[in-house]
């Protein structure tokens, strides 16, 4: 009697890191590298007449994955579908259903690749989410019904090769009306000016200068070099006095643990990868990566608008913090997400086991994807920790000649550091706001 499950996913990086966790012979894993079915490339393939019906064919390149799950299926009494957790994974695993004319095939999902989250994802199987997989079939149809019209045109116009879509038609307009706005944008000249002005002997403050006569500067008001240099003379000149001095506690709180556009964006601005690069690192390390014999899924799922943490990461990030900083460094933090469409079952970006800190793994890792990952796993352990302390002070001066003692004011805000909390986790080129480099208080 057959007493095998067959487990089909999306990758065979991805199978090879299951096979891992699920050992005993029970289990076997095969992958159905993506896709296997798909509309044709000859014609357009979605029926106008009949709804928008699309008419699905299976590519050359998956006719022999199919043949060999079809031959696996005759030694099997079970079949689990455990592509992504996305719109994408989702059809694929509808495609497979009907690829290999499934009747009783259970569907799995789960955000992170460990032994727990399979586990616990055999024990909960549920079917296929139709409304998932509509919702990716209206995106394909979309990309077939404006990027088959429109790539010919292109190919005659531009060159051939290039292809449009619904994303890419859409951003082509966004991108030329941008353009038009910097074409037809008028420039106007307009300067500002700051005085390095010296407290004490060893103190110096940049402080801008902000009223002339006791009336605000508009930005635009001294509007060329002339007016600029005449004021800068006179301030030169001038006499300078403290007029007011505010003190005050300010803090700065972490950023929420990353969501794809947001690792996209720390990944370009601080690594310098491109988003493409980014998402294919990753998809490794989500994958699982080989860490001295045993395979391990290191980050959860990276396709999500959710900023939301299970309680069992949370839970993971207290005992880390509590043992490694100070009490005062802990601080629990849930996060909501904002936006109206994302599902709060799925996870923020998050490392699976915080304990694999990046330093204890960065021999098995890529130079690239230890960067990524320990981008990833400072982010998420910030989020739970406490806030920086500043003392904010600011500096109200006037200056001017002794028979117009106040004929300017100037500003300056200075931060002083009084307790690092978050940042001391993060790289100390994070710790600056675009307003300059905060000091220790002393």
């Amino acid at each position: 009697m057959k007493n095998k499950a067959l487990i089909i996913v999306e990758s065979p990086t991805k199978a090879k890191t299951i096979s891992h966790f699920l050992k005993g012979g029970h289990y076997v894993i095969k992958s159905s590298y993506g896709h296997v079915r798909d509309l044709p490339k000859s014609k357009l393939g979605i029926d106008l007449e009949n709804n928008f019906q699309p008419q699905y064919v299976i590519p050359i390149r998956a006719r022999k994955i199919i043949n060999e799950l079809k031959k696996t299926l005759t030694n099997v009494n079970q079949v689990i579908l455990a592509s992504d957790e996305d719109r994408e994974g989702e059809a694929i695993a509808w495609h497979l259903s009907q690829a290999l004319k499934l009747k009783n095939s259970q569907r799995i999902v789960f955000h992170e690749i460990t032994k727990s989250a399979i586990e616990e994802a055999l024990k909960n199987p549920r079917s296929i989410n139709l409304n998932l997989v509509n919702a990716q079939q209206a995106r394909r149809i979309l990309d077939r019904l404006v990027g088959y019209k429109l790539s010919p045109f292109l190919w005659k116009k531009i060159y051939k090769g290039l292809s449009a879509g619904r994303v890419q038609s859409v951003a082509l307009r966004l991108i030329v009306e941008r353009e038009r706005e910097i074409q037809n944008f008028q420039k106007q000249e307009y300067w500002s000016l700051a005085a390095l002005l010296s407290v004490g002997a060893k103190t110096e403050i940049v402080a801008h200068l902000v009223k002339i006569d006791g009336r605000k500067l508009d930005k635009l008001e001294i509007n060329s070099e002339k007016k600029a240099k005449k004021i800068k003379d006179e301030l030169k000149k001038s006499f300078y006095k403290i007029k007011k001095l505010e003190m005050k506690d300010v803090f700065r709180y972490p950023s929420p643990p990353f969501t794809t556009s947001t690792l996209q964006q720390k990944s370009n601005n601080q690594l310098g990868f491109s988003a493409k690069k980014t998402m294919i690192l990753a998809q490794q390390l989500y994958e699982g990566v080989n860490l001295g014999g045993k395979r391990t899924g290191l980050i959860t799922y990276m396709r999500t608008d959710s900023v939301h943490l299970s309680e069992e990461s949370l839970f993971q990030a207290k005992n880390y913090l509590q043992k490694n900083f100070p009490a005062e460094y802990y601080q629990r933090r849930q996060y909501k997400t904002k936006s109206k469409g994302a599902q709060e079952a799925h996870e923020a970006i998050r490392p699976t086991e915080v304990s694999l800190e990046p330093n204890k793994i960065r021999k098995y890792l890529t130079g690239d994807q230890y960067k990524l990952y320990q981008l990833i796993w400072r982010r998420f352990l910030a989020s739970q920790m406490a806030p920086a302390k500043y003392l904010a002070l600011k500096t109200v001066i006037a200056a001017g000649s002794k028979e117009d003692p106040n004929r300017f004011e100037l500003v300056s805000n200075e931060q002083f550091l009084k307790f690092d909390g978050y940042l001391r986790i993060i790289r100390p080129e994070e710790k600056l706001d675009s307003q300059g480099q905060a000091r220790l208080a002393e």
